[in-house]
Parts: structure tokens; C-alpha cells; sequence
């Protein structure tokens, strides 16, 4: 084999390739026009809210065809990672209708006369019916409605379900303390308050 620039010289392109070059006396005069860069304008948004009005308008496009209500705090950081993944998994499904009970629009006519205090103590779910289930069987039957009842096929035996009943309990005792929440009673109040203050600002009271 050879090498080098004996090798070059032979190839038949040697002859064009060495006369292609552009000299550079000429590049000089080449025209030199700085590609066009496209402008972006960067908005901030509130990606928290933003979110929350996707994650709404997504569960009222599902309110037609729910066999389940999920009522959870939309304050309670840890709860909203399962209640997120219910609700991903909900879309294939559309069986679960998502109610967030810390919101300003919760009512609870709407919900089985159930009001923000008792649905804070302990996970709530209605089905279409009417029929309440909390705790542990509010789970599973939740969990059943996405395809994930193996996950709590084990609470229908009466011993397990005691037990995790048990475990839970101590759980929504003390939830608040743990995701660092003011206690119940400070909640109450401070939601008290917020509804005195608008009632008089607005001469409308909402109960």
C-alpha cells in the first residue's frame, strides 16, 4: 500500500481538488451575511397554576362518565403525589371525578353533606350512588377503578383491613405535623376568617 502524498497524487481526483480551492485573495470579496437567528420571547408563567387549570379542565372533560369521587386536600403535598397518579391513570379510565376539598368552590351539598372538617380527618370517596367509603376500602375501591385493585385486594379479608385501617389512622392523624401544616383547629380558623373578611368586603356571604 502507499502512503502519504504519493497515494494523493494518484487519486484522479487530485487534479480538481487542488484546483477547487477558493485563493484567499478572493475571500475577501465573498458576501458575508450573518445567519438569521429567530427571536424568542420568554414569559414567565406560574407553572403551579398553570398546572392546576390543566389538571381542571382535564378532570371536567371526565365529569360526564365518573363511577367514583375522589375528595382530597390539594394542600397535603404527599397526598397529591398518589392523587397525581390516580389521575394519570384516570385518563385511560374517566371513572374517577377528582373534587378538591381545600378549594373556594367545594361545596358540601354537592358531595353527600360532607363538609371540610370531616373530610379533612380521613380519605373520603362517593360512588355515583351515593354510597360513602373512607379509609383503607376508600382506597381500594378507588385503586379498583384504574385497573390497580390488586394493590388493595388483600384489605378485603376483614383481619388485614383492621390492621391497615390501624396504620392509616395513625397516618391522617398526623399528616398536618408531618407535611409541616398548621393543625386543624389553626386551619379552620384562618378559613373562618378569610370567609368573614370576603363576606364583608363582597356584602356576599357563600356558606
Amino acid at each position: 500500500m502507499v502512503f502519504g502524498r504519493a497515494a494523493l497524487y494518484r487519486l484522479p481526483l487530485h487534479h480538481s481538488l487542488t484546483h477547487s480551492f477558493i485563493k484567499p485573495s478572493k475571500i475577501s470579496h465573498l458576501p458575508c451575511h450573518s445567519p438569521t437567528v429567530p427571536s424568542f420571547q420568554i414569559r414567565a408563567v406560574n407553572s403551579e397554576s398553570k398546572l392546576k387549570e390543566m389538571t381542571q379542565s382535564k378532570d371536567e372533560g371526565l365529569s360526564n362518565t365518573w363511577k367514583i369521587k375522589m375528595l382530597y386536600d390539594g394542600e397535603c403535598p404527599l397526598c397529591m403525589r398518589e392523587v397525581n397518579m390516580l389521575r394519570e391513570r384516570n385518563q385511560a379510565y374517566g371513572t374517577i371525578k377528582f373534587v378538591d376539598i381545600s378549594s373556594d368552590d367545594y361545596l358540601p351539598e354537592e358531595n353527600q353533606g360532607l363538609d371540610y372538617k370531616t373530610v379533612m380527618g380521613k380519605i373520603h370517596a362517593i360512588q355515583s350512588d351515593g354510597t360513602i367509603h373512607t379509609n383503607v376500602e376508600a382506597f381500594r375501591r378507588l385503586y379498583e377503578e384504574v385497573g390497580l385493585g390488586w394493590v388493595y385486594a388483600i384489605t378485603k379479608y376483614k383481619p388485614i383491613l383492621t390492621i391497615t385501617n390501624g396504620i392509616y389512622g395513625i397516618w391522617a392523624a398526623y399528616r398536618l405535623q408531618l407535611t409541616g401544616r398548621p393543625s386543624l383547629e389553626k386551619i379552620l380558623e384562618s378559613k373562618k376568617k378569610l370567609t368573614e373578611r370576603t363576606c364583608n368586603d363582597e356584602k356576599v356571604c357563600k356558606m
